[in-house]
């Protein structure tokens, strides 16, 4: 691990410390629910007992009725509508509050105000509801059955969208194939659980004219401009204001119910009104993640080499289309990189995107990917099996190499930059391959399995514009925007539209700052979260922030370097090429100017200036890459474990990381962000699972039921980084906030197998559970029975 900087250097390749700690190590962050508004009242949602039903009544007690609001009591406020530009997308309107139809359990039916959250509650559950019930779609693949019943009966069945990609001679792979290995992988669905669950106010200030709306939100301007529109406001009119931000993971990357439904109620009553999501609410009816399952045949030489791959994913998207994504983002995104880092010569894919009673699926770390490298890495393993190689070398021989680089999928994706097979080369030797392998010849009579996994995987991120459109999502979000601003006092301010929620940003982009304007990023503030202060832009999803955010600041920083040197040149009397920033100065040879009086000369003393020059030092600009499908980063995960045969319990003796996001520019950020990902990524493996029963009710509705890594589950990780910066963004930047969680379940899953081969047990479902692996040692051993 890197440890802080000593150096005078902060810019870019710095361990800097954050500048966000101080407050949150102390206690003194400010989230939504530590917000303080004069004359606000508390809503308690009711919420759904039921999967699949009509409302046939509504019984409200007459002395709590204008405490309680139904859809009706809302206005025009119009639905959500989450759509793919393909008119094969099959559309559905997702209403604020239901109406008539509820399609989850959770789905809010009603809101409910008190002064505090209890009355609101208590408010809630004096409502009577009557309700007609239909038998629910609870199982994805199921559902794609002819007779099964229907989530919206005037659909013919009960697919949102069908995703095919085909690239290569695949026929001419089957031909030739030496081995033909199918696969069947299960991924269930998961919640997300943010540290912070979510949380909206909002309320009518009457000195600006405008509607504030608090949230918990990862992209304030594109939430203001989808609320303008829902609400029938003027978008100026609306503002939008994201405090400290506890974690999102991607559930605060949607447009949430509650937060179109206070703002409506806010609205309707004149005063404001808040709603904090508690555990109950986040578990079981808050956007989901995962469920997928993947059929994958593989073709290969008598090496392993790979020939050609067919694949069908089925993702249980839920009941209703997420907005932005539409409820075909994961099933699109895990068909397209089934494939993964790996020279695959034919490919045909079909993505189902299905709909069902349970909440909606929604982007989380990784969307799709995690799914995709579990299927095809376990796919790599057993065809290493099928051809009697250790899977490491059939993985090194599949691999991207170095020289292909920029590499043209067989689906069409351009791999920028890179060397996997030095990646996974690392990961090897750090975590002892040779060793562990000498390890499991020894006989042990414990009942205790050693295993190794290795899994390799890339991981798109900062889509541009070519990568939305190919995508067909109604929104682009292409670039990012910043401005940046000195104070008389040298101090410097930019303004991000880029949402931090616990990733460094405000440490990050002062350091971007910091490499070329010479200032110290301790004299630097980030001013986030807020539509009325900064510039229009898209947010904080898919590992995009350092890419985008981080270009824009470096795009206006060069601008204003070249300003302040003018300045700087006109007052040292040299030539400005000779004028170089560092040490919160502009230095030409041994003379300097500290930043302070060149700021305090354009912002207060404009007769200090060049002839000609304009006061003020305030900047803004846009950023976009030069190649808009987006960058690569990438990783190689190998982890050792062990598996008890008589409780089936994993234990994770080893775990490391080599990893390459190009240009680094906070190691020790970026090694947290990796740890932090792998441990989201060992719950998906092992621990963490959302299960319904037939009648769609949860079955993990607290923390006693759904599971989550603790510091006794989560190894010490070992990273190392490789650094091939992107040839086609600004600094050779690549994102990395979502890879630890993409390799890990796959890594683990590989692991788990090798360990169980000497018991001819498999498992290809995650998480594997004590009882999963249990239930496969014994499906070996009667396998075995004469």
């Amino acid at each position: 691990m890197s440890t802080p900087s000593s150096s005078t250097h902060a810019g870019i390749g710095a361990s800097v410390l954050r500048n966000e700690d101080q407050r949150f190590l102390q206690g003194r962050g400010q989230y939504l629910a530590d917000l303080e508004i004069n004359g606000v009242k508390d809503v308690a949602f009711l919420r759904s007992p039921t999967a699949n039903a009509r409302m046939t009544s509504i019984d409200i007690d007459e002395s709590c009725r204008d405490k309680v609001f139904l859809l009706s009591d809302l206005g025009q406020v119009k639905p959500v509508r989450a759509i793919l530009r393909d008119d094969a997308f099959r559309q559905s309107d997702y209403p604020v509050l239901a109406d008539e139809h509820v399609r989850f359990v959770g789905e809010p039916i009603a809101m409910c105000i008190g002064e505090t959250r209890a009355e609101a509650e208590d408010i809630a559950q004096s409502i009577f509801i009557d309700f007609e019930e239909s038998p629910p779609v609870v199982d994805m693949l199921s559902a794609l059955r002819p007779d099964a019943p229907r989530v919206r009966p005037e659909w013919p069945d009960n697919l949102y969208y069908t995703h095919h990609l085909k690239g290569g001679d695949l026929q001419a792979a089957r031909d030739s194939a030496h081995v033909t290995v199918d696969m069947h992988c299960r991924m269930n669905r998961q919640s997300v659980v943010s540290l912070e669950g979510r949380a909206v106010m909002a309320y009518w200030d009457h000195r600006l004219n405008e509607l504030v709306v608090y949230s918990s939100t990862q992209f304030p301007h594109v939430i203001r401009t989808i609320l303008a529109d829902l609400l029938g406001l003027e978008e100026r009119q609306l503002r939008v204001v994201a405090v400290d931000v506890g974690g999102g993971f991607g559930v605060k990357n949607n447009l949430q119910q509650e937060e179109v439904a206070i703002a409506a109620l806010a609205l309707r009553t004149g005063h404001p009104v808040r709603w904090i999501e508690d555990r109950r609410e986040h578990l079981i009816s808050s956007p989901q993640a995962r469920e997928h399952d993947y059929e994958i045949r593989a073709y290969a030489d008598e090496r392993g080499r790979i020939l050609g791959i067919e694949s069908r994913v089925v993702v249980d998207a839920g009941a209703y289309s997420i907005w932005p994504w539409s409820a075909a983002m994961e099933g699109n995104m895990a068909n397209g990189m089934v494939p993964g880092p790996y020279n695959v010569p034919a490919y045909e894919g079909i993505g189902l995107s299905t709909a069902s009673n349970k909440p909606p699926l929604g982007p989380y770390r990784g969307v799709g990917r995690p799914g995709a490298c579990f299927a095809i890495e376990r796919t790599i393993d057993e065809i290493a099996r099928a051809v009697g190689r250790d899977p490491y070398d059939v993985r090194m021989e599949n691999l991207v190499q170095p020289t292909q680089m920029p590499f043209q999928t067989i689906v069409g994706r351009l791999y920028d930059s890179g060397d996997y097979p030095e990646s996974l080369k690392r990961a090897a030797e750090l975590i002892g391959k040779d060793a562990i392998r000498k390890e499991q010849e020894q006989p042990r009579g414990d009942g205790k399995y050693i295993g190794l996994g290795f899994a390799t995987y890339v991981e798109q991120t900062a889509h541009g514009t070519q990568e939305w459109l190919t995508r067909k999502l109604t929104e682009v979000y292409g670039y990012e925007a910043a401005t940046l601003k000195f104070m008389p006092d040298g101090g410097l301010v930019i303004a991000s539209a880029v949402q931090n929620h616990g990733q460094g940003l405000e440490t990050s982009l002062a350091q971007v700052a910091a490499s070329e304007l010479g200032v110290d990023p301790r004299k630097v503030v980030v001013r986030h979260g807020d539509t009325a202060v900064s510039p229009y832009g898209m947010g904080t999803f898919a590992s995009r922030s350092m890419v985008m955010a981080g270009g824009a600041v470096g795009v206006v920083a060069k601008r204003m370097a070249e300003k302040v040197k003018r300045i700087a040149a006109h007052m040292l009397q040299c030539a400005q090429d000779d004028v170089q920033l560092r040490d919160n100065a502009a230095w030409c040879g041994e003379r300097s100017v500290g930043l302070d009086r060149i700021a305090r000369a354009a912002l207060q003393h404009p007769e200090e200036l060049p002839p000609g020059e304009d006061p003020g030092l305030e900047i803004s600009g846009t950023y976009q890459p030069e190649i808009s499908t987006g960058a690569f980063s990438y990783a190689s995960h190998a982890v050792k474990v062990e598996v008890d045969a008589e409780t089936g319990l994993v234990s994770l003796l080893d775990y490391v990381v080599v990893h390459d996001c190009g240009t680094i520019v906070n190691p020790m950020i970026v090694e947290g962000q990796i740890v932090g990902g792998v441990a989201q990524g060992i719950g998906t493996a092992l621990l963490e699972e959302m299960p319904f029963d037939d009648y769609g009710q949860p079955l993990a509705s607290t923390f006693m039921d759904y599971v989550l890594p603790g510091p006794t589950e989560v190894p010490d990780v070992r990273v190392e980084h490789l650094v091939n910066p992107s040839p086609y963004t600004q600094y050779g930047i690549k994102g990395m906030g979502e890879g630890g969680a993409i390799g890990a379940p796959a890594a683990i899953a590989n692991a788990v197998n090798d360990a169980l081969r000497p018991l001819g047990a498999v498992i290809n479902e995650t998480p594997m559970t004590p009882r999963r692996i249990l239930s496969a040692i014994l499906a070996a051993e009667d396998k075995e029975q004469p």
